[in-house]
């Protein structure tokens, strides 16, 4: 199953998709950081290490963060562990990787989610923040996100989906299709990471249902799958893996 259907103004399939996004990514890293936090008006730090903490994230838990890009929510993970050491980041872009290492002195490897170089049942907890639109295939993923997790471990994933409300999507749709973008342009001066922001949205808005999202995470093995959404549009779903 993929995330949303094929852009055919950006890529003309998975393959043109994964370059396209490693290139785009590579050339955005450097302004990232700043985005994320004016972009989300400096309460991303806060909100991710709450939802962390709401969903069972303990200190001293091994954690893995899938497509950690600079590393909001690793660093994030770290803060509630306890020790930097005991997360892992993986994360396509090279660009990426490069600069959330000289924020946070963890494992770093550089993979897709469909594929995480490590053995299996390893970790106690898994993170992905705000990136299940960039997989190429959501079962897939999530079976590889299975494989990694211990049993009993717990998954929570943290995504910007559509608002239900037919009043609060117009200015979801405003912001994050024209506001964002013209924003990072403006503060980065940055032809791609104006690109990339142009793209989420198109992502966000192709993006399948958060139902067909909680059926790939069942299809894939996990148990308890639920959702909770903060202020409309902030998804957080969660799974655990079956205790056998």
């Amino acid at each position: 199953m993929k995330p949303h259907p094929i852009l055919g103004q950006w890529y003309r399939n998975l393959e043109e998709k994964q370059s396209f996004l490693r290139k785009i990514f590579d050339e955005s890293a450097p302004h990232y950081e700043a985005i994320a936090k004016w972009g989300w008006f400096g309460s991303g730090n806060w909100y991710r290490v709450d939802a962390l903490k709401r969903h069972g994230l303990k200190p001293g838990m091994r954690a893995i963060d899938i497509a950690s890009g600079t590393g909001p929510t690793a660093r994030a993970v770290a803060k509630v562990v306890g020790d930097s050491k005991l997360v892992t980041c993986v994360e396509p872009s090279r660009g990426m990787l490069e600069e959330s290492k000289k924020l946070l002195d963890s494992e770093h490897l550089q993979a897709m989610a469909e594929s995480i170089p490590v053995p299996d049942q390893q970790y106690d907890y898994l993170t992905m923040g705000f990136a299940l639109r960039h997989v190429d295939n959501l079962v897939n993923a999530f079976r590889e996100f299975h494989r990694v997790m211990k049993p009993g471990a717990t998954l929570l994933i943290m995504d910007v989906t559509k608002p239900e409300n037919a009043w609060v999507y117009p200015i979801y749709r405003f912001y994050f299709k024209t506001a964002l973008p013209w924003f990072t342009k403006v503060f980065t001066g940055s032809d791609s990471a104006y690109k990339l922001m142009a793209y989420y949205w198109l992502t966000m808005d192709e993006m399948v249902t958060p139902e067909q999202v909680m059926a790939a995470l069942q299809e894939a093995g996990f148990e308890e799958v639920k959702r909770e959404v903060c202020l409309g549009v902030f998804s957080e779903y969660t799974a655990n893996k079956k205790n056998s």
